[in-house]
């Protein structure tokens, strides 16, 4: 029985997708639950795994393709053996009666020496009669994108390749591409069309690359231009004495791991104080619907985090109802799956207020963007010891600027200020944070 695999429904907001790279190939034998192929969408990277277990029978859409939801991209056979031999075009053993110029070295040559080609990139070979051997690839694997690319460079490469077919196919069961003239790969080459660097100019001292965007990148400068076509962003900053939070960190971080199971950071300690600013100036958790503004009596903060596909922010939600070590573990959680790619997309949808930390890469000041359709994103720095005043004396203690960019539309001055005043105050004294001041 024949079993379509199927793109996963979309999200309402994301319309189409793109295949990364497909894990499993024509023939291969697959287990329920085997991850068949990466797809990427506007927001993160997901897993296709095979329903049932059978041989891949066919693969209808090839890597860097754009597709729908639930679009149907392979079937798997369930009824297929699984050491039955990969579906393949029959070689004529070479003889020195059909092919008298082959020599020894020519006869080692056998078809695995190919890319792997899917059924879709196999059709265009066949039809434009091309040698696959002179279709340059960076990969195992020539792709529709490489197919097209040689037909343009190289007109005259058809008519070639038919003539040395009709030379090869004059002896009797003899498939039409020239075995006989596999050559080894060329080591540089046009891209696959999936963010591989393509060299424009590869001579002199002054190379340049082209990389095309990812769909995640291409999304999120969608959405900072809109952000700042559609929002009055202003930034106000202020500093914080981070000497009373990192005396309370070093001393209970070792308990707090071993209790908890998980180690006891900064972020914990800002989203709590955030919250707390938030119940006194809800405006900043709000955010603009048309001529309205939407009050969020709950508080899902976004956590900017870094992947190796770009900048994503998952949800922490209902924050105000976890312990310290609850959100810790969260924001853990989501690092890890960031940089293995496996957050969802309910991982990434929501939120009403955004903290982003520049400052584990150095950042000593910036102004964050928001993130629509929020109002408001705050931004921590690097922690550096500066001399301060206290007391009447000067004094050294590590400080972190503070900086919190908000939609002036709705959020004035005043509270934005008042904002970062309240953050400052419960970490300069924790024991606000533990009874809610």
């Amino acid at each position: 029985m024949l079993v379509d695999i199927k793109v996963p429904v979309l999200a309402e907001s994301v319309a189409e997708a793109t295949l990364i790279s497909w894990q499993k190939r024509v023939g291969d034998q697959v287990k329920r639950g085997d991850n068949l192929i990466d797809i990427e969408t506007d927001k993160v990277t997901l897993e296709v795994a095979a329903l049932n277990d059978g041989v891949i029978s066919e693969i209808l859409r090839d890597d860097g393709e754009t597709v729908g939801s639930d679009e149907v991209i392979a079937r798997i056979d369930t009824e297929a053996k699984g050491d039955s031999p990969k579906p393949a075009t029959p070689v004529a053993e070479p003889t020195q009666q059909s092919l008298p110029e082959m020599d020894t070295k020519t006869t080692e040559i056998s078809e695995t020496d190919l890319p792997k080609l899917s059924p879709a990139v196999r059709n265009m070979v066949e039809e434009h009669k091309l040698d696959v051997a002179e279709i340059p690839t960076n990969t195992d694997r020539v792709t529709k994108g490489d197919v097209i690319r040689h037909m343009e460079g190289s007109p005259a490469a058809s008519n070639e390749t038919a003539d040395a077919s009709q030379k090869i196919t004059e002896a009797p069961q003899t498939v039409a591409a020239p075995v006989a003239q596999v050559a080894p790969k060329p080591e540089t080459s046009s891209a696959p069309p999936v963010a591989v660097p393509v060299l424009t100019n590869s001579t002199g001292d002054r190379p340049e690359e082209k990389v095309p965007m990812t769909r995640l990148r291409k999304r999120v400068a969608e959405r900072l231009l809109s952000a700042q076509h559609e929002n009055a962003i202003l930034t106000t900053f202020n500093e914080v004495n981070m000497q009373p939070v990192m005396d309370i960190r070093n001393r209970y971080k070792d308990e707090f791991e071993k209790t908890h199971g998980t180690k006891l950071g900064f972020m914990s300690f800002f989203t709590r104080a955030a919250i707390e600013a938030l119940k006194k100036f809800p405006v900043i958790n709000g955010s603009v619907d048309g001529d309205s503004i939407v009050y969020h009596g709950y508080f899902d903060i976004g956590i900017a985090v870094s992947s190796p596909r770009g900048l994503v922010v998952p949800i922490v939600r209902n924050a105000d109802s976890l312990s310290l070590a609850n959100i810790e573990s969260q924001i853990r959680g989501f690092g890890e799956k960031a940089r293995d790619g496996k957050l969802t997309m309910d991982d990434l949808t929501g939120g009403t207020f955004t903290i982003t930390n520049g400052g584990t890469f150095g950042s000593l000041l910036s102004t964050p963007i928001i993130n629509p359709p929020q109002s408001a994103i705050l931004g921590m720095h690097a922690i550096k010891d500066r001399p301060v005043a206290e007391n009447g004396e000067v004094v050294i203690r590590p400080v972190m600027n503070l900086a919190l960019s908000y939609d002036h539309r709705i959020i004035d001055g005043r509270e934005a200020v008042q904002f970062l005043v309240s953050i400052k105050q419960q970490l300069e004294d924790p024991a606000r944070l533990l009874l809610q001041l």
